[in-house]
C-alpha cells in the first residue's frame, strides 16, 4: 500500500477511444495507393482509345460500367470517413469518454468533483504553491487558498526527546485541523536529510486517513536556507546568540527575520511554530488574526510569560527608573516568546521601517541604548524592536501561546513571576517550554 502522502499524479486517457481511422491524412504527393489509382486510369484510357479505334460499341459500355463502380467505390470510402469524424467530435459531447476524463470535463465546466484528502510531498527551498489571503468558512469563495506553517525540524534523527514532542504538536494539529475542499495546508519543515525521512515517517503515521482537506508537504534545506541567512543576520548574531556551537548561534534560528527575503514572492503570509507545542482547536482560526492587524504591523505574536526581559533589560531598567520596558502586562512591555509568530511576508516587504531596522548600523544602535545581550535569537531581536516600535506588532492573546514554563520563578523573580505568567481564556495552544510536560488531554 502507498503511503498515505504520496499525491499520484495521471494523465488523463480515454479508456474507451475508438481506433484511428483506417488511412490516416495525405501528404502531399502521390503514394503508394495513389500511384495505384493513377496506373488503373492509364490503363482504362488505353482501352478507351483501342475500343474507339476498333468501333466496338460494347467496349465504350464496359468503361462506363468500370466508371460506375469506381465512383461507388470511393462514396464507400467517403461516408467511412465521415462516419469516424463524427464519432470523435460528436460523440464527444455524450459523455462517451472514461470517468476520468469526464471529471476533467466536469471541472472545466465548473462542476466540484469528490476527491479524497491528499498529501502531496515537495522537495527544495522553495514552495510550489502560492499563498493567498485567508478568508471565512462562511460564504467562502471556490478559489483556491493555501495556508502556509513552518516548523524547524534539524538533528531529530537521533533525538528521541525531539521526535516525542513533533508527535505531540503534530497529531493534534492534524487531528483538529479543518479547512474547507478549496483550501490546502502547506506544512513547511526546515531539515537536513535525516530529518527529513524522519519527518516522512512520522506523517505517515498521524495523518488521519479521512482527515477531510488537502494537505501539501514542502522541505527546505537548512544548509541552503543558513547560506541565504548568513549574510542578512550575521551583525545581529553577535547580539541575540549565546556563543558558538549553541543552539541559537546558527542563522537558521533567525529564519523569520528574514522570512519575506527567501520565502517565494506568492506566498503573502505564513504562521511559523515550535515543535513543543501542542493544539486546542483548529489552526485555520489562528489564521484570522491576520485581519486584526492595524496598518503597519507586520508580525504578530504573543508576550513572554516570564521575566525573562526584566533580567535582560536589568541595566537599561537601573538607568531608567521609570520605564515600562521588561514591566508585567498588560501596562509593561515584557518581551516577545517566538513560540507562534504569524509573519504577514507582503507588509513585511513593504515595509520602509522594518527594512530600515535589519540594517547592522541599526541593530548596534538600539543594542547599545537598551545594553542589550541575548540568547534567544529571533525573540531577542522582536523584543528588541518592539521596545522602540510596537506598532509593528499584533499581540496575539497569551491563549495562543500558552507559556508552561516556571524556570524564572525559582531563580530570583518569585515575588513578581504571577504577573507574567497569569492567562485567562480557554487555551488554544499549550507550549511546553523549557522541555515543561503540557497538560494530558
Amino acid at each position: 500500500m502507498a503511503p498515505p502522502f504520496r499525491h499520484l499524479r495521471s494523465r488523463l486517457v480515454p479508456s474507451s477511444a475508438a481506433p484511428p481511422p483506417p488511412w490516416p491524412p495525405r501528404a502531399a504527393g502521390p503514394g503508394p495507393r495513389d500511384r495505384g489509382c493513377e496506373q488503373r486510369l492509364l490503363l482504362g484510357g488505353r482501352l478507351g482509345r483501342m475500343g474507339l479505334l476498333r468501333g466496338g460499341a460494347a467496349c465504350a459500355r464496359a468503361m462506363a460500367r468500370l466508371g460506375a463502380v469506381r465512383s461507388h467505390y470511393c462514396a464507400l470510402l467517403l461516408a467511412a470517413a465521415l462516419a469516424v469524424c463524427a464519432f470523435y467530435y460528436l460523440g464527444s459531447g455524450r459523455e462517451t469518454f472514461s470517468s476520468a476524463t469526464k471529471r476533467l470535463k466536469e471541472a472545466r465546466a465548473g462542476v466540484a468533483a469528490p476527491t479524497p484528502p491528499v498529501l502531496e510531498m515537495a522537495r527544495g527551498s522553495a514552495a510550489p504553491a502560492s499563498g493567498t489571503k485567508a478568508k471565512s468558512l462562511e460564504g467562502g469563495s471556490a478559489v483556491p487558498v493555501d495556508y502556509h506553517l513552518l516548523m524547524m525540524f534539524t538533528k531529530a534523527e537521533h533525538n528521541a526527546a525531539l521526535q516525542a514532542k513533533a508527535r505531540v504538536a503534530l497529531r493534534s494539529l492534524l487531528r483538529l485541523a479543518k479547512f474547507e475542499a478549496h483550501e490546502v495546508l502547506n506544512l513547511h519543515f526546515v531539515s537536513e536529510e535525516a530529518s527529513r525521512e524522519v519527518a516522512k515517517a512520522l506523517l505517515r503515521e498521524l495523518l488521519p486517513p479521512a482527515a477531510g482537506f488537502k494537505c501539501k508537504v514542502i522541505f527546505h534545506d537548512v544548509a541552503v536556507l543558513t547560506d541565504k541567512l548568513f549574510p542578512i543576520v550575521e551583525a545581529m548574531q553577535k547580539h541575540f546568540s549565546a556563543g558558538s556551537g549553541t543552539y541559537y548561534s546558527d542563522s537558521i534560528f533567525f529564519l523569520s527575520v528574514a522570512m519575506h527575503q527567501l520565502m517565494p514572492k506568492e506566498i503573502l503570509r505564513i504562521i511559523q511554530l515550535d515543535l513543543d507545542l501542542k493544539y486546542k482547536t483548529n489552526i485555520r482560526e489562528l489564521f484570522e488574526e491576520f485581519d486584526n492587524f492595524l496598518p503597519g504591523a507586520v508580525i504578530g505574536i504573543a508576550r513572554e510569560m516570564q521575566p525573562v526581559y526584566r533580567h535582560t533589560f536589568w541595566q537599561f531598567r537601573h538607568e531608567n527608573p521609570n520605564t515600562r520596558v521588561g514591566d508585567p502586562p498588560p501596562e509593561g512591555l515584557p518581551g516577545f516568546n517566538s513560540g507562534v509568530m504569524l509573519l504577514n511576508l507582503e507588509a513585511m516587504r513593504q515595509s520602509p521601517l522594518y527594512s530600515h531596522l535589519l540594517e547592522p548600523a541599526w541593530v548596534q544602535q538600539l543594542a547599545d541604548k537598551y545594553h542589550f545581550r541575548g540568547h534567544l535569537g529571533d525573540q531577542d531581536f522582536f523584543t528588541m524592536i518592539g521596545m522602540e516600535h510596537p506598532e509593528l506588532f499584533h499581540v496575539l492573546d497569551c491563549t495562543w501561546n500558552r507559556q508552561l514554563c516556571t524556570w524564572w520563578r525559582d531563580h530570583g523573580y518569585t515575588d513578581v513571576f504571577q504577573a507574567y505568567f497569569h492567562c485567562e481564556g480557554h487555551v488554544k495552544i499549550y507550549h511546553g517550554n523549557c522541555n515543561t510536560p503540557i497538560p494530558e488531554d
